[in-house]
C-alpha cells in the first residue's frame, strides 16, 4: 500500500506531518517523532520579536499576558528556559539535520520585512529543508485597509522568495474578504504550498485580578471543517501544494484532508494530549481503512471529493448550507 505524498517538491512517506509546537524543541523530540512514523516535522516557530527586540522587553510582553501567540505556549516552561535566540534556532536546525532523515521544515513567525526576512536565509544555510512562513497579523488599526493588508503578505513572500533556494510555505488565516483570490495572489507570488489555517488564539478576562490572560484550548476534529472546505475548493486550481492544519486527530481527518485534495495533513493537538505515539496508531488506521475500501494509494483517492469538477463552486456551496440548516430537526 502506497502511503506517499509529495509536499512542496519533497516525497514523503507519508502525510502525516507535526506541525510547529514545544514537541520540536529537542533533538530527542523530533527524532522520537520520526521514529513514530512522521514523514517530516516543522520546527516551533521562531518569532520576529524574538530577532528584533531586546530580550528584557520581549519578557514584558510575554509576561503580561495581553499577547496570545500561535503556539501552545502554555506546554513552554519559563521563559528563560525555552526563549532560544536567533542563533541558537539555527543550531537546533543543523542539530536536527544531523540526527535526522525526514525533511526538516523551520517556521517563522512574524509579519513585517527587513533583518526578518534576511533571516529566512540562515535558516535555509543552516539545513532546512523548506521553510514554513507564519504570517500572524491581527490587523487593529482602524485606516489600515484590506487591500493593504493583503498586499502587505504578498510583499513578504516576495521578498523572502527572492533570497530562498528551499521551498516556502504560506501559513495564514482564512480571515480575508476573497480567500480565495488571496490564495491565488500568493500562488502568483511563488508560494510554494499554503498551509490552512493559523488557528488565532484569544485572551481571555480574569474578573478577579481585573486582568487580560491568554486562554489556550487545543483543537478538536470539528475545526478541521474550514481547511477541509477550503483545500476542497482550491484542490486543481492552483501550483501550490495544499496542508491542512488545525482539527487533525484520527486516521479519518487525514484520509478525508487527502479526498478534499491536500498534500499533507499537520497535527498537532492531538500529539500535545495524547502523545506522540499517536502517529503509529494514524498511520495504521489509514492503512486498515484504505485496504477495506480498496485503495492502493494516497494518489488515488487525493482530491476524489473536490470540488474541481463543479461548474459553480459558489452555487454549489449555497447549496450545502441550505442543506445544513434544513439538517436540524425541532423535536415535538
Amino acid at each position: 500500500m502506497d502511503l506517499s505524498t509529495t509536499y512542496l517538491g519533497l516525497k514523503l512517506k507519508n502525510p502525516v506531518v507535526p506541525s510547529a509546537s514545544p514537541l520540536s524543541q529537542t533533538v530527542d523530540g523530533v527524532k522520537s517523532m520520526e521514529d513514530a512514523g512522521a514523514s517530516a516535522v516543522v520546527v516551533y516557530s521562531l518569532f520576529e520579536e524574538q530577532i528584533s527586540h531586546e530580550s528584557g522587553e520581549l519578557d514584558h510582553y510575554l509576561s503580561y499576558g495581553t499577547e496570545s501567540y500561535a503556539e501552545a505556549t502554555s506546554y513552554f516552561p519559563e521563559t528563560e528556559d525555552y526563549n532560544m535566540g536567533p542563533y541558537e534556532y539555527l543550531d537546533h536546525i543543523a542539530n536536527l539535520k544531523k540526527a535526522c532523515n525526514i525533511p526538516i521544515i523551520g517556521s517563522l513567525n512574524g509579519v513585517s520585512q527587513g533583518g526578518w526576512i534576511q533571516y529566512a536565509k540562515s535558516i535555509q544555510d543552516a539545513g532546512a529543508d523548506a521553510l514554513e512562513l507564519n504570517i500572524y497579523y491581527i490587523p487593529t488599526d482602524l485606516n489600515l485597509t484590506g487591500s493593504e493588508i493583503e498586499t502587505m503578505y504578498i510583499d513578504t513572500l516576495t521578498e523572502i522568495k527572492k533570497n530562498l533556494k528551499i521551498p516556502v510555505a504560506v501559513k495564514l488565516s482564512p480571515f480575508f474578504s476573497s480567500m480565495a483570490n488571496m490564495a491565488k495572489r500568493l500562488d502568483h507570488a511563488g508560494a510554494d504550498g499554503l498551509v490552512l489555517f493559523n488557528r488565532f488564539y484569544q485572551p481571555d478576562f480574569d474578573l478577579e485580578k481585573l486582568e487580560v490572560v491568554p486562554n489556550l484550548v487545543l483543537s478538536t476534529n470539528w475545526e478541521m471543517r474550514l481547511p477541509l472546505r477550503w483545500i476542497s475548493i482550491l484542490y486543481g486550481k492552483i501550483k501550490a501544494s495544499l496542508a491542512a492544519t488545525s482539527g487533525i486527530h484520527s486516521h479519518q481527518d487525514v484520509i478525508k484532508i487527502m479526498m478534499a485534495g491536500g498534500d499533507v495533513a499537520m497535527v498537532c493537538s492531538e500529539l500535545l494530549m495524547n502523545g506522540i505515539n499517536r502517529i503509529p496508531q494514524i498511520i495504521d488506521g489509514m492503512k486498515t481503512w484504505m485496504e477495506e475500501n480498496e485503495y492502493e494509494s494516497i494518489e488515488q483517492m487525493k482530491g476524489s471529493m473536490s470540488q474541481k469538477a463543479v461548474a459553480e463552486p459558489a452555487a454549489f456551496e449555497r447549496a450545502n448550507y441550505m442543506k445544513t440548516l434544513q439538517s436540524f430537526k425541532i423535536l415535538p
